[in-house]
């Protein structure tokens, strides 16, 4: 007789998760609810999730349900006002002319630095010259609680790892690639 042995949520894994995410506590405002219908998949160990979060499913194997809350520091870490920026107006115009909503206070906008990382500022203000942007994370200084289920979890194949990401083909958008942006050659 062979004992098939489980298959746990632990480095280079895809784990494959329904969870509803709520402010602070048990009974704190929900703010992101991901059913079976279409689960959040990754790559655990990679980097690509909250380090906590991982941990607190680290050895669970499909099946098994969680709940646990994160502090702001386990998290997003705590808002910051050294990651508040002024910039000049005219940064934010294409051909001289500035796009329609776009400076809406509350609008995130993409913006890139001179190394070419990306990061989404938050319009705060808007005076005549200047537009005043939040680059903290939405949740910064929030805590969390989870709950959910991990719903499965295989093995991560060499293409993924190298990749950094899910390849899953997605049959909803009409390609068969692993549905990302990443430029990475994989559609």
């Amino acid at each position: 007789m062979v004992i098939e042995e489980k298959i746990v949520a632990d480095k280079n894994k895809v784990v494959s998760v329904r969870y509803e995410l709520r402010l602070k506590a048990k009974d704190g405002e929900v703010i992101e609810m991901v059913d079976e219908s279409k689960p959040f998949t990754f790559i655990y160990g990679t980097g690509y999730m909250l380090e906590k979060f991982e941990e607190k499913l680290k050895g669970m194997s499909d099946n098994e349900t969680f709940e646990f809350s994160l502090t702001s520091d386990e998290a997003y870490g705590e808002r910051n006002e050294e990651n508040m920026a002024e910039i000049p107006m005219s940064a934010f115009e294409a051909n001289g002319k500035l796009e329609d909503g776009l400076l809406t206070i509350g609008n995130f906008i993409p913006l890139r630095d001179e190394a070419g990382n990306q990061y989404n500022g938050k319009v705060l203000s808007v005076s005549e010259d200047m537009v005043k942007l939040d680059f903290n994370h939405p949740l910064a200084g929030e805590g969390l609680y989870f709950t959910g289920a991990i719903l499965s979890i295989r093995e991560a194949t060499e293409e993924e790892l190298s990749h950094g990401h899910v390849h899953e083909h997605n049959h909803d958008h009409g390609d068969d690639g692993c549905g990302c942006d990443t430029g990475c050659g994989c559609h």
